[in-house]
């Protein structure tokens, strides 16, 4: 049997969670002080998902770059393709906090977002 340990990132207790696998199935948690741990340690040993923050180039506004994040989640194997796609995006000013940049990105039911408003100058 093989031992994983986590810090759950969740909520402020930060738990210190052990999970036991055999064959690539899950035998035990211990260690969560709240049902949100042992869910977090679940998906990451079967579904690890990550969010992106980053910055795209924004023409026109006080600012050169523009910060943007995912709506939601992605699978953490495909982050560097969702960031091939961040990467291609340039802005023209002006653009508010939520506007979508690219919907749907690379299929995965996530978009990507202006998180703040940027006026033309």
């Amino acid at each position: 049997m093989n031992s994983r340990k986590f810090v759950c990132i969740i909520c402020p207790n930060s738990c210190e969670i052990e999970a036991s696998v055999e064959d690539g199935k899950i035998q035990a948690i211990s260690g969560n002080k709240c049902k949100k741990g042992e869910e977090y340690v679940v998906q990451e040993l079967t579904d690890p998902r990550r969010t992106i923050s980053s910055s795209v180039l924004i023409e026109g506004s006080f600012l050169p770059l523009c910060s943007v994040r995912l709506t939601k989640p992605v699978p953490k194997k495909e982050i560097f393709r969702v960031m091939e796609e961040i990467n291609k995006v340039h802005l023209k000013a002006p653009v508010s906090a939520g506007d979508v940049v690219i919907q749907d990105v690379c299929g995965l039911g996530s978009d990507v977002i202006v998180t703040k408003n940027m006026e033309r100058v």
